[in-house]
């Protein structure tokens, strides 16, 4: 029956065309034929998919992996070990999709938007995650970002970020419900936490530090990094997922502080956990912590 309607709004749609074809007076009259036939496909049609790019490459460099809407279990059941408190299982959906960055931002992407502005303090080759960088900073290099106009950038939710983390698995780690050295960035500190700092320097990694980005291989979606290697800030305040809060947006004067999420390579590797939350004073800079960006897709 539904199949019948259908064929019947195209055999209307047809006659029409051909009705404003034999009509047609001059070129720019077929312009708006065309554009009627856009209309009438859009109207008759409004569930016909149209399809979206798997990556995006931005003019800096910038990949961008796109994630479709989808529902996930959001923190860790009472079993998994190392588990906080404050990570309550709880399902969640994603109700539109978006890009996210495949890597963290690195020192190259940061220089070519906010240039040599802060490199007193910031460190590292050109493929390196950029550190040292406050929630603040993030927001500055949104901004300038998106006054080229050339897409609408923002930092993650917790919510999506933990989404892409997880990339449709519901182990403790997007690998597995184990951690070792060959997986992430993680025990990697000379003083506090020697783990994996041998193994690293078979990789030829130096200590007391982050890996460039792409050193582990990426989750099962293609993004790496997002256990260990730095913190990555996200958009929302810290809350307990019992609240009822409604995070009302970026405001600079308060201060919040904000959700850090991943793990980094400065302690422990139940730290680089899917579930595992952190957060800090939007203004503070870590040696340990940087992050990755959203692009829109509408």
């Amino acid at each position: 029956m539904q199949t019948d309607f259908h064929n019947y709004l195209k055999r209307r749609f047809i006659i029409s065309i051909n009705f404003l074809k034999i009509h047609a007076l001059n070129k720019g009259f077929k312009f708006f034929i065309f554009y009627f036939a856009a209309f009438l496909i859009g109207w008759i049609f409004p569930s016909l998919p149209f399809a979206q790019e798997k990556k995006i490459i931005n003019h800096i460099g910038m990949e961008f992996i796109l994630v479709n809407p989808g529902s996930f279990m959001m923190g860790s059941p009472e079993n998994e070990l190392h588990r906080d408190k404050n990570e309550i299982l709880h399902e969640m959906k994603i109700i539109k999709p978006f890009y996210l960055q495949s890597t963290e931002v690195t020192v190259k992407q940061w220089k070519a938007v906010i240039g040599k502005k802060l490199f007193n303090r910031i460190k590292g080759t050109d493929n390196m995650p950029v550190v040292l960088v406050s929630f603040y900073d993030c927001q500055e290099f949104i901004k300038k970002l998106n006054k080229l106009n050339k897409g609408v950038y923002r930092l993650p939710t917790e919510m999506e970020w933990e989404y892409a983390c997880r990339a449709g698995t519901t182990t403790a780690y997007s690998f597995g419900d184990t951690i070792d050295c060959s997986k992430a960035m993680y025990g990697n500190n000379q003083q506090k936490q020697t783990d994996c700092i041998q193994h690293f320097k078979s990789m030829k990694l130096l200590p007391n530090q982050a890996a460039p980005v792409k050193s582990f291989a990426p989750n099962p979606w293609g993004f790496y990094d997002m256990h260990g290697n730095v913190w990555e800030w996200c958009s929302d305040p810290y809350m307990d997922y019992k609240s009822n809060k409604l995070y009302t947006g970026y405001d600079p004067i308060k201060t919040d502080t904000r959700i850090k999420r991943g793990g980094s390579w400065y302690k422990y590797g139940w730290y680089c956990r899917s579930a595992n939350r952190a957060y800090a004073h939007p203004g503070a800079k870590f040696q340990t912590t940087g992050f990755r960006l959203v692009l829109e897709a509408d």
